[in-house]
């Protein structure tokens, strides 16, 4: 019980170290969008942007995503993340999107309280797209079959999005 605990523990001081790593990676950061040179005469935000979610592998069982998304991020406020993947048949697995709500039930892979996003058809053709909509950790994870995509088959990443710099 006592190493279950301190796992726990050890686990979500990783999962929030590297959360903070990834928003602090991002030279902006300390701005939280100030212009950094007041007398530029350009004074435009950057455009969000459109992200498929695993790349060229897309969303998928045996893809760590966390490990994706610390590669790939930071993603900002208002960037879109795609999400797509096969839709069911009799040679895919199924997929799914599911916005957990805090980081417990990230690190557990615990979707009681988590809300399907999409569906295992819509991330079929163009894939099913979430914008990210405000200044939040967000937690993403598959939840097909009872949450073993996202327990085994690491289908599960957090995204703290900071607010994109202007200039």
């Amino acid at each position: 019980m006592g190493f279950t605990f301190a796992h726990q523990g050890l686990v979500l001081v990783l999962v929030a170290a590297s959360m903070v790593g990834v928003s602090l990676a991002n030279k902006e950061w300390g701005s939280l969008g100030s212009h950094p040179h007041p007398h530029h005469p350009h004074n435009h935000t950057i455009a969000p942007k459109r992200i498929i979610v695993g790349g060229s592998q897309n969303w998928h069982f045996g893809v760590n995503y966390t490990d994706w998304s610390l590669k790939n991020g930071p993603f900002y406020v208002n960037d879109t993340l795609v999400f797509k993947y096969d839709p069911p048949s009799n040679t895919t697995f199924p997929h799914s999107v599911y916005l957990l709500p805090h980081l417990k039930s990230f690190l557990n892979c615990d979707l009681r309280k988590a809300k399907m996003i999409a569906n295992p058809t819509q991330g079929s053709g163009n894939g099913f797209e979430f914008v990210l909509k405000k200044w939040k950790p967000y937690y993403f994870a598959c939840g097909e079959r009872n949450g073993f995509h996202c327990k085994v088959g690491l289908m599960k990443f957090d995204v703290v999005s900071p607010l994109r710099r202007r200039h």
